[in-house]
């Protein structure tokens, strides 16, 4: 994935103005996809059926979530093509697979899926089809649902959180079993 970083950001200050802002954006369109489709192929390699759960119902719950206000905010793209500005779906979708890679699976996969999932943001900005507060509500969105519904894997190991009443006290009672 570090050679892919090199090569979009070489290609990006290398182009001439009108050929770059073509290229971002349509990079953007394609690579808005790499950190959801790294996460998918990632958990079915480690046959990781609960968070294949967990992916899939982050990634349908933030799409559900940013479509749905595309359609209810209509506010004009930076470059006049369109009213689904807000919020953008692009970055939803990169940051969403980029915070379910390092929550589920630890930094050594969300400080490059994040790297990506930031090109597009960027990308998104430098081509005017968004400003900034919709890559903020496109990023918030992915990253919240994915926080939601995802938990760290750990190998052989259950995590059980309940309420509990003990002697009168409220308290939560935890249980790991490895």
């Amino acid at each position: 994935m570090r050679h892919l970083l090199i090569l979009l950001l070489s290609a990006t200050f290398l182009l001439p103005q009108g050929a770059r802002a073509q290229f971002v954006r349509k990079s953007t369109d394609v690579l808005c996809l790499l950190p959801t489709a790294t996460a998918a192929v990632l958990t079915l390699v480690n046959k990781d059926e609960k968070g294949l759960k967990q992916l899939a119902l982050s990634t349908l719950t933030s799409t559900v979530l940013s479509y749905g206000l595309e359609a209810c905010i209509t506010k004009a793209r930076p470059d006049g093509d369109g009213m689904h500005a807000m919020p953008s779906t692009h970055t939803m979708i990169a940051f969403s697979g980029a915070s379910y890679l390092q929550r589920r699976y630890g930094w050594k996969w969300g400080a490059p899926a994040y790297a990506v999932a930031t090109y597009v943001a960027w990308g998104r900005v430098y081509s005017k089809r968004h400003d900034v507060w919709d890559v903020l509500a496109g990023t918030a969105i992915g990253v919240g649902c994915t926080y939601i519904f995802t938990r760290p894997f750990m190998k052989g190991t259950d995590v059980a959180i309940s309420p509990s009443v003990i002697d009168d006290a409220k308290c939560l009672s935890v249980a790991i079993t490895f």
